[in-house]
């Protein structure tokens, strides 16, 4: 595989990490430097770690969760969207406390969530011949450097968008599961 199309091929695949960096940081608001680099290494990992699972599984696994990953990923990120939601309608110290998606439970969700498409990437790239570890590493490392620039961007977006904001973050969640539905229903 080309280093052309790894790239372009790593950036698609971080493309819902990109989403989810940018509705958590508007819902967040001020996230902190930590947290970004926690999501973002998060991310980063499942993103690493997925299409070694693919490539390590071979095609019987990867047939029978891809009949159902679009429906896993809807389903984490309408979860943690809906919640959000929720939130969108404490009050302002409630508000803050709960909606950080850069720890725990949330975060391990969401970086499922993310790179549940990286598996079937990975049983591609061992289809394809590709060196694996170099694939994947270049996989994680894009998504690490997308994470964080979604946050930039959604911190920006998150004072412009002010109290409501949550409510914003939490319907793009929500969209994101409903496109990857969409894609792989419609297509």
């Amino acid at each position: 595989m080309a280093l052309l199309t790894l790239l372009l091929t790593a950036l698609g695949l971080a493309a819902d990490c990109f989403a989810v960096a940018v509705s958590g940081s508007i819902a967040m608001r001020t996230p902190t430097r930590a947290g970004v680099m926690r999501t973002a290494f998060a991310f980063g990992l499942a993103q690493f770690i997925m299409p070694l699972a693919g490539w390590a599984a071979g095609k019987g696994f990867v047939d029978v969760v891809s009949s159902y990953d679009h429906w896993v990923a809807f389903g984490l990120l309408t979860l943690v969207g809906a919640h959000m939601l929720r939130e969108s309608f404490e009050s302002e110290g409630e508000e803050e406390a709960s909606s950080d998606i850069t720890r725990g439970f949330r975060l391990v969700l969401l970086a499922v969530a993310t790179s549940i498409d990286s598996l079937a990437v990975g049983l591609s790239l061992a289809f394809l011949d590709a060196p694996i570890l170099f694939s994947a590493s270049i996989i994680g490392v894009v998504a690490f450097a997308v994470t964080i620039g979604g946050f930039a961007l959604g911190s920006k977006l998150g004072e412009i968008a002010g109290r409501r904001a949550r409510l914003v973050g939490g319907l793009i969640l929500i969209a994101i599961g409903v496109k990857i539905v969409l894609e792989h229903t419609l297509l």
